[in-house]
């Protein structure tokens, strides 16, 4: 037994010491400092899993530029933008800042669900009218439950969320415009028994699948169908295989934002505090560009030659119906007072 458990220590060390060169070496080519040196007080490596020209990524670079401005050679600041580009998965992230081999990163909530059941209730379909009224919960006490329940059972500060925003489908086969015209399709989801459930719900086939995999099987054909805000389908490249694309809004997802508990715990105040207020100045920006990116992305579908439907009332309201089962479930699964933050 002892052997098993240095063996495995072992492994799970290399595992470390070798992410941890990788994502140096990948950092140091994207370092951002003035100054020119190589070493500093406080070494901060953030990290995502999208291009540099994202708004994500972009709102990184105005975290990091911020805490340079402010303590110049007492920070190091270097950027991982793609963690996808070093052959790990989208969901790698999220060890890689647990085990503080990335300072920060961000995710989607769904991709938490399986440590911090309550994300759950993040995942609900239909359950914001709107971008405001979802901004104004995130950011209020609903955020906050949710951000205390992720630092109670993952080795993270969450210092905010960033907006993924509302979702739509796009497949290969046919318009949707009725939950009928769903059946049999094979789609990805996020490893989220809700969105899962919403799926088998409207008649689709949903199949769990990491960002790295998405791409190959929707050229290949084994997924008929993805959802993802349109700018997602764009940026990954799904837009130029899928035709039809309908603005569902089905799920309004967030990324919450987080730090390796140990390293942010261990700056001073200052440190801490100002990396808070760019945070918070940092999704601010990065939703108003997300709109912006929401706008080039339709544009963008239709140039490939897509076709973006917009639901009637009517049809809208049949997709509500249909997934209305699963709200009577979430009432056996969620507390009262997560629930009725999302008039559940």
């Amino acid at each position: 037994m002892l052997r098993r458990r240095f063996l495995k220590g072992s492994a799970l060390a290399s595992t470390l010491l070798l992410a941890s060169e990788r994502i140096a070496a990948a950092a140091g080519s994207a370092r951002e400092s003035s100054s020119g040196r190589t070493t500093a007080r406080h070494r901060i490596v953030m990290g995502g899993y999208g291009p540099a020209t994202t708004g994500f990524s972009l709102a990184l670079r105005q975290i990091g530029e911020r805490l340079q401005a402010r303590f110049g050679d007492e920070v190091e600041v270097r950027y991982v933008y793609n963690i996808l580009d070093l052959g790990y998965r989208a969901d790698d992230i999220l060890w890689l800042v647990e085990q503080g081999v990335l300072t920060l990163g961000y995710q989607s909530s769904s991709y938490l669900t399986e440590r911090v059941r309550d994300l759950g209730v993040a995942d609900l379909p239909f359950v914001f009218p709107d971008t405001q009224q979802a901004r104004a919960s995130m950011d209020g006490r609903l955020g906050k439950l949710l951000a205390a329940q992720i630092e109670a059972a993952m080795n993270y500060r969450i210092l905010g969320y960033f907006e993924n925003g509302f979702r739509h489908v796009s497949n290969r086969l046919r318009p949707i415009r009725v939950p009928a015209d769903m059946q049999g399709m094979k789609i990805r989801v996020l490893p989220s028994k809700v969105q899962a459930r919403t799926f088998e719900l409207l008649g689709a086939v949903p199949k769990v699948m990491d960002l790295s995999e998405v791409l190959d099987a929707v050229k290949s054909g084994a997924l008929d169908a993805q959802e993802n805000p349109f700018a997602n389908t764009v940026t990954y490249g799904v837009h130029q295989y899928h035709r039809f694309h309908t603005a569902t809004n089905h799920f309004y997802l967030s990324r919450p934002i987080f730090l390796h508990r140990q390293t942010f715990d261990a700056w001073p105040r200052a440190l801490q505090e100002e990396f808070r207020s760019a945070v918070h100045d940092a999704v601010l920006f990065q939703r108003d560009l997300h709109v912006r990116e929401e706008d080039e992305a339709m544009t963008a579908i239709r140039a490939a030659g897509g076709e973006i439907l917009e639901l009637t009332p009517s049809e809208h309201a049949r997709f509500v119906a249909a997934v209305t089962p699963l709200y009577g479930e979430a009432r056996r699964e969620y507390s009262r007072e997560l629930l009725s933050l999302l008039n559940v």
